[in-house]
């Protein structure tokens, strides 16, 4: 049985507008945003497609800002019952779905000081998860923490999936590290250097002089998904 939800085609062309955009920038489109790229006459027309999408569960919209606009991973689940049947840390959860392809994707927790961020001591667990989700694939899961990307939909506790990448274009959302902190951020390249720039007016602009030592751009913002652990 196939339950994921038929979409119109106009709903279908919003969905993909809003993979795109999470793809390029890190986040989804406003409104406005929307309603200007489809051509509709006001942003109220947009809100409505996107309350339907909502409806058949293919996103979430968030309350209090422009950008409140999550995919849902209908498919996610956690390795919690396996590695508790198994014993095994990094085994993924496989889920049966004939015909469908699945990513499985590392859970990065902590990361330790001057090393990769994909090495094994950092995998929390895996999941698997629908590739169309995600407009471009992802390699990681980065669990936030914090609310300094909240203005943009990005909440602590939210799992970013990240694309490996060592450069960014300006607007961009980055992984970057700095020192021993891995940071979620706008990514900002200015005459006087880099700029990690916050969405959320309580936090302050991280400023990364040239040629840093301790500055690693780690991967781009690609999608969000709320954690939906299997109790």
């Amino acid at each position: 049985m196939n339950d994921k939800p038929k979409l119109t085609p106009r709903q279908q062309e919003i969905f993909e507008l809003i993979q795109r955009a999470i793809a390029r920038t890190g986040a989804p489109p406003t409104r406005a945003e929307i309603a200007n790229e489809l051509g509709f006459r006001s942003a109220n027309a947009a809100e409505e497609h996107l309350q339907a999408l909502a409806r058949k569960g293919v996103i979430e919209l968030l309350g209090g800002t422009s950008r409140g606009i999550r995919l849902k991973a209908g498919t996610l689940r956690t390795v919690n019952e396996t590695r508790k049947k198994t014993g095994s840390a990094g085994a993924p959860f496989n889920l049966s779905l004939p015909g469908l392809e699945q990513l499985v994707l590392p859970l990065i927790g902590r990361v330790a000081a001057g090393s990769p961020i994909l090495a094994q001591e950092h995998v929390e667990q895996s999941y698997s998860l629908e590739p169309s989700l995600f407009a471009k694939r992802p390699d990681y899961l980065l669990r936030v923490r914090g609310m300094s990307m909240k203005d943009i939909g990005i909440l602590d506790g939210d799992l970013l999936a990240v694309a490996r990448a060592k450069e960014a274009r300006n607007g961009q959302i980055v992984v970057a590290r700095l020192g021993d902190e891995v940071t979620v951020k706008r990514f900002m390249r200015t005459s006087k250097g880099i700029e990690l720039l916050p969405e959320n007016a309580d936090f302050q602009p991280i400023i990364v002089p040239p040629d840093h030592p301790e500055f690693e751009l780690e991967g781009l913002a690609v999608g969000l998904i709320r954690n939906q652990l299997l109790m």
